[in-house]
This record gives C-alpha cells, structure tokens and sequence, in this order.
C-alpha cells in the first residue's frame, strides 16, 4: 500500500494530467449514457403524475354520476309516493262528512301534484346534468387510457436503454475506478469537487482554440505554452477548471 501511494506521488505532472484527462473522457461519457437514460425517467414520472390526477377526476366523476342517479331515483320514489297519497285522498273524499274535510283533504291533493311536478322539473335538471358528467366524464377516460398508453410505451422505452446501456455503464465505471487509482487524494478530491460543482460535469479541459474548453474565455500565449509543456497544473482563471493540451482529448 505504502509502494503505491508513493508511486502515485512521485508520478510525474505530466502524468498526472494524462491520467485526469483519461479518468474525465470516461466519467464524461457515464455521464452521457446516464442524460440518455435521464430523461425518460422524468417523462415517466410526469406521466405516473398525470395518470395519478386523471384518476382522482374520474373518480370524482363517477361518484357525482352515483350522487346524481341516487337523487333521480330518489325523485321517482317522491313521486310515486305523492302519486299514491293523491289516491288515498281521493279515497277519502268519497267518504267525508262535511265540505271542510273534504276541501282539507283537496289541499293536500294540490300540495301532493305541486310535489310531482317540482319531482319531474328536478329530475328533468338532474338527467341534463347526468348527460354533460357522462360527456366529461367520457372525455377524461379517453384522456386517461392514452397517458396510460404513453406510459406503457415510455416504460418500455426506458427499460430497453437500460438493458442496453447497464453493461457498458458497468464497464465504464469499473475503468473510472481503475483510473482513479492512478491519481493521488489531493487531485481525486479537487478532481470531485470540480465535477460536482460544474453543470455539465466537467473538471478537465482542454484548450480549443486559444480558449478554456470549459468557459470559452481566451487563455494568454504564454499560458497556453506552459499548458502544452505539462509541467505544472494549470488552472483556468475564471471557472477553476484544470486545463490540459487539445492533445489529451483526441480519441
């Protein structure tokens, strides 16, 4: 153990830039196949999301539906009610001994039929009701199979890059290691630092151009010229990045 940690030591910078640019082209492509992946798992679980809200609709829906049919059956019943009780009156008009009750009994036979057309005029209202829900009700079932769809599709789609990428992500990530181990603490930690705090993960770069590969801002000649001699590290002055030759990122 004491061999290796004094082998990374007395690596040369130059070699220590070579294997900074080696370990950030391999992490730079995980990081590729994991944006692949990356989006679809955020498309899926706004679908799951969508799916999740159009259900509690439909729900919704239906059970206004069952309140509205419970409220028109319950008119029915009203109605029949008042219908049997206009009858009974009737009956007993046959059967009164003065004009008081039977006139009595002839209010309750008006209160009874004004009973059965509010019931008729409600129901009418209700069915009108019941048709639009069914409509929306239709409508956000149609919605709902074809998010349902989609994310059967988006499923399948994620779980076929996965099938195709875990092998060659696994390869990669095991070279990452076998890289890192050629670099000392004090450049992994700086290394993870860069990467962790740059969005688009890089923490080497190269010089392209007479400029930062990482910022695009313009590198001095005389920088440039101690950059391509790799004799010490150099950093960019205005992202931090650790900055290596073009040389060291050609395939």
């Amino acid at each position: 153990m004491a061999t290796k940690s004094k082998a990374k030591s007395n690596a040369t910078i130059a070699e220590r830039l070579d294997a900074l640019s080696n370990l950030q082209q391999i992490d730079s492509e995980i990081d590729r196949l994991l944006t692949v992946r990356g989006e679809l798992p955020l498309e899926v679980e706004d679908l799951e999301d969508d799916i999740h809200g159009l259900d509690k609709r439909v729900n919704k829906l239906q059970e206004e539906l069952d309140e509205i049919d419970q409220e028109i059956s319950d008119r029915k019943n009203e109605q029949k009610e008042a219908q049997a009780a206009i009858l009974s009156y009737k009956e007993k008009q046959d059967n009164v001994r003065n004009n008081r009750e039977f006139e009595s009994l002839e209010k309750e036979i008006e209160y009874q039929e004004l009973e059965i057309q509010l019931h008729e005029k409600k129901s009418k209202e209700a069915k009108a009701r019941l048709e639009h829900k069914k409509e929306v009700l239709e409508e956000a079932q149609e919605k709902l199979d074809l998010r349902k769809q989609d994310l059967d599709k988006k499923k399948s789609e994620l779980d076929e890059i996965v099938a195709e990428t875990e092998k060659e992500e696994e390869k990669l990530r095991k070279k990452s290691e076998k890289a890192r181990k050629k670099l000392d603490d004090h450049l992994t930690k700086a290394y993870d630092r860069l990467r962790s705090s740059a969005k688009n993960g890089l923490a080497v770069v190269p010089v392209d151009r007479d400029s930062c590969g990482g910022c695009f801002n313009r590198i001095p000649p005389q920088r440039q010229l101690d950059i391509i001699q790799k004799k010490k590290i150099i950093i960019c002055e205005h992202c931090g990045r650790i900055l290596v030759p073009a040389d060291n990122f050609v395939d």
